[in-house]
């Protein structure tokens, strides 16, 4: 019999695991998009009416809000949602039931947020700048950064959805939370714009950090002051992945 490195059996589960999440992300991609992206679409749209002439750096900084608030949506909002209803629904049970390892399949979540949220973040990103006619900066260091925000925002929404004690509560917080992150955090607007219990506030949520980064890179570029933020990202990711290993419980053979 054949005996394969452990090494090498935690590739092949992931690689499946991957290929599962992939395989449901291809089956749901229509709903996805249409779900991801009209939200912060209208509300491109609704602030575009409302606001009129803006600065360019106004207008940049609300393009990049909405890039924020797709994450959310679907990230944390939509993500949270699910994952708790398929915890109630006893769907976890079969994962757990599997000679798979813990650690890889919170990582087919998180990957699975990652898909999810791509999309709208994309969409939002193309749309805007025709939109506002504004030209944000591009390189393709975004692109990991990009796939670091979204990771970071990401486990909040597997968090909240193994922590929620009913699918009804979850719908209820990430509902709150996306109205309140997106609108009372500066997200869409300057932290100085805040009163400051909301700037103290700001400075616990990563969705901070990740328009700060966002907002730097896409109207200036990547700087050296940005690494001390995409280390508080990394900081918030491997927190929120700590968190979610010790509330699945796995049966260990």
């Amino acid at each position: 019999m054949r005996i394969i490195h452990p090494f090498t059996q935690i590739f092949i589960e992931l690689f499946i695991l991957f290929r599962i999440q992939i395989a449901i992300v291809r089956h749901q991609l229509w709903w996805i998009i249409a779900m991801s992206a009209i939200f912060p679409v209208v509300t491109l749209i609704f602030l575009n009416f409302l606001l009129g002439d803006s600065s360019q750096d106004q207008l940049a900084r609300l393009i990049i809000g909405n890039m924020v608030f797709s994450i959310l949506l679907m990230g944390m909002n939509i993500l949270g949602q699910d994952i708790s209803y398929q915890k109630f629904g006893g769907y976890f049970t079969y994962y757990a039931s599997l000679p798979i390892r813990k650690v890889n399949f919170i990582l087919s979540l998180l990957f699975y947020g990652i898909l999810t949220s791509l999309p709208s973040f994309i969409i939002v990103f193309i749309l805007g700048q025709r939109l506002y006619e504004v030209s944000l900066h591009f390189e393709w260091i975004l692109l990991p950064v990009a796939l670091l925000a979204i990771f970071s925002v990401v486990g909040i929404g597997v968090l909240m959805g193994f922590l929620s004690p009913n699918p009804q509560f979850t719908n209820i917080v990430a509902q709150f939370l996306l109205m309140f992150v997106t609108f009372l955090t500066p997200v869409m607007i300057k932290i100085t714009d805040l009163p400051i219990i909301l700037q103290w506030i700001s400075y616990v949520l990563p969705t901070t950090y990740v328009a700060n980064i966002l907002h730097e890179m896409l109207t200036v570029g990547w700087t050296a002051s940005l690494f001390k933020e995409v280390f508080i990202l990394i900081i918030f990711s491997c927190i929120s992945y700590l968190l979610i290993s010790k509330k699945i419980h796995w049966r260990v053979q």
